[in-house]
């Protein structure tokens, strides 16, 4: 395993060990935990700091004396925490976030695509409980869906509240876009359609603002099975083009469910030039190779083993200003913790890229 994958192994653990403990002292659930915890930097001291518990009161079960063993359990956490960090002061994140030390305003942009599986409607509510996990605990600028049902959005809607989303559909499956509120800015959006797919496939656009950065931020769901190679290479191409053709001073980044085949990609002439694959940039590492992997994953009961690179991340930097140097950081993929309900989040593993961006 390198050293990113395993920083960020670490990481999810840590911030597990994090949540364990908010539950533990709130009496809430894993959910909530996240939420708050995330909003505060994963700094424990800083949500007991701030005015987050008075907030929280609220949403804990009174009965039993909940309320007030939370403030009790909270109150002697937070001298815990005094005592061992004596040396160290402790701020809310709002004047962390005056001060510039803000732990995730360091220039670099985040993304995660991953094909839900809505489709898939068994467990569904706790996978979809489960992706907003996902979520809270890396915080992506920019989250990618594939396959995606009106239920699901409306769920997103309550729970991933900090997100703008765009929806590329209304009726069926269709993909979707979340862009983190106070980092990302939506400038407008726009849905193309394939002209001749058969599975209700498009490309959903955004053209956003992310610092002092132009983006175009795009997201599909290629045509599915072998025998379909035809239309989906008609609809990488139609990705391409767009990506080849975007504004100079514009960013373009596209990630999905491709359903592609090295092949595929070998036969419409490769990735034009100023396009990389951000997993083949990143040097092709083995843990993040298959997203499709019925070895591993087992919601989809076949008797076969199929492993496959359908989820890509491709990048075309600017060619003019700042975000012309935007390079590829690390990647990992996420999803590969089953569940309490003994499955796993999606029968496709996330994929979780960050990005420099040279701002």
């Amino acid at each position: 395993m390198s050293n990113i994958s395993k920083s960020v192994s670490t990481l999810g653990l840590t911030r597990t060990g994090l949540c364990d403990e908010f539950v533990s002292i709130t009496g809430s659930d894993s959910a909530v935990a996240q939420c708050y915890l995330a909003e505060n930097d994963w700094q424990m001291e800083v949500w007991l700091c701030s005015s987050a518990v008075h907030v929280l009161v609220p949403l804990v079960d009174t009965a039993c004396n909940a309320t007030s063993n939370l403030v009790t359990n909270c109150m002697a956490l937070l001298k815990r925490a005094k005592s061992t960090n004596s040396s160290k002061a402790v701020e809310p994140k709002a004047k962390l976030k005056a001060s510039g030390s803000d732990e995730q305003d360091d220039g670099k942009l985040s993304l995660i695509s991953w094909n839900v599986d809505g489709l898939d409607t068994v467990n569904l509510g706790e996978r979809a409980r489960g992706l907003c996990s996902y979520l809270a605990l890396y915080t992506p600028d920019v989250v990618f869906l594939q396959e995606l049902i009106e239920p699901y959005v409306q769920y997103l809607k309550k729970r991933a509240v900090s997100y703008t989303i765009i929806e590329g559909g209304e009726e069926g499956y269709f993909t979707g876009l979340m862009l983190k509120k106070s980092r990302v800015k939506l400038l407008s959006s726009d849905v193309i359609s394939y002209p001749t797919t058969q599975m209700m496939r498009n490309l959903l656009v955004a053209r956003v603002k992310f610092r002092d950065q132009e983006l175009c931020v795009m997201t599909s769901h290629f045509e599915s099975c072998k025998g379909q190679a035809e239309e989906r290479m008609k609809q990488l191409r139609v990705v391409l083009k767009r990506m080849r053709e975007a504004p100079s001073n514009v960013t373009v980044l596209f990630g999905g469910d491709t359903n592609l085949r090295d092949t595929e990609v070998t036969k419409v002439g490769g990735l034009p030039s100023g396009v990389c694959d951000v997993w083949e940039q990143l040097g092709k590492q083995e843990h993040c190779r298959y997203t499709w992997d019925t070895k591993a994953n087992s919601n989809k009961s076949v008797p076969y083993v199929s492993r496959c690179r359908f989820d890509r991340v491709y990048l075309r930097p600017a060619k003019e200003g700042p975000g012309s140097r935007m390079t590829p950081d690390h990647m990992a993929l996420v999803g590969l913790e089953k569940l309490d309900c003994g499955r796993y989040t999606s029968d496709h593993w996330g994929i979780y890229c960050s990005f420099i961006t040279g701002s």
